[in-house]
């Protein structure tokens, strides 16, 4: 059983948007950064967005001023609400947690979810 579980992938058109959910119930949550990655077709997993426990945040370029992270302590959950979406996101998005933001920004991370797949069609 995983510690992290996504949900909320999905098809949508360019200009589109979504929202993920992570949910982790087992965790002590409050005191993880949590972060979404994502992964395209032959391409390296790669940091979207981030935020720590004092709730700091912070975003990949490519995403900024379209993706916004955030975080419930009282429900163990994150999410990463996507907006503007474009063909270049399409990818599988996956969420982590671990102590620090050094940790997720160098994917050293303890904890993966599974992946969830978001594809944008033109």
């Amino acid at each position: 059983q995983g510690y992290l579980v996504e949900s909320g992938g999905g098809l949508v058109q360019a200009g589109g948007s979504l929202t993920l959910s992570c949910a982790a119930p087992e965790l002590t949550f409050r005191w993880y950064t949590m972060g979404w990655f994502r992964q395209a077709p032959g391409k390296q997993r790669e940091l979207v967005a981030l935020v720590d426990s004092s709730e700091d945040k912070e975003y990949a370029d490519f995403v900024k001023g379209r993706f916004t992270i955030s975080r419930d302590n009282a429900n163990n959950t994150v999410y990463l609400q996507m907006s503007s979406l474009k063909p270049e996101d399409t990818a599988v998005y996956y969420c982590a947690a671990d102590a620090t933001a050094d940790r997720l920004q160098s994917l050293e991370v303890n904890f993966w979810g599974q992946g969830t797949q978001v594809t944008v069609s033109a």
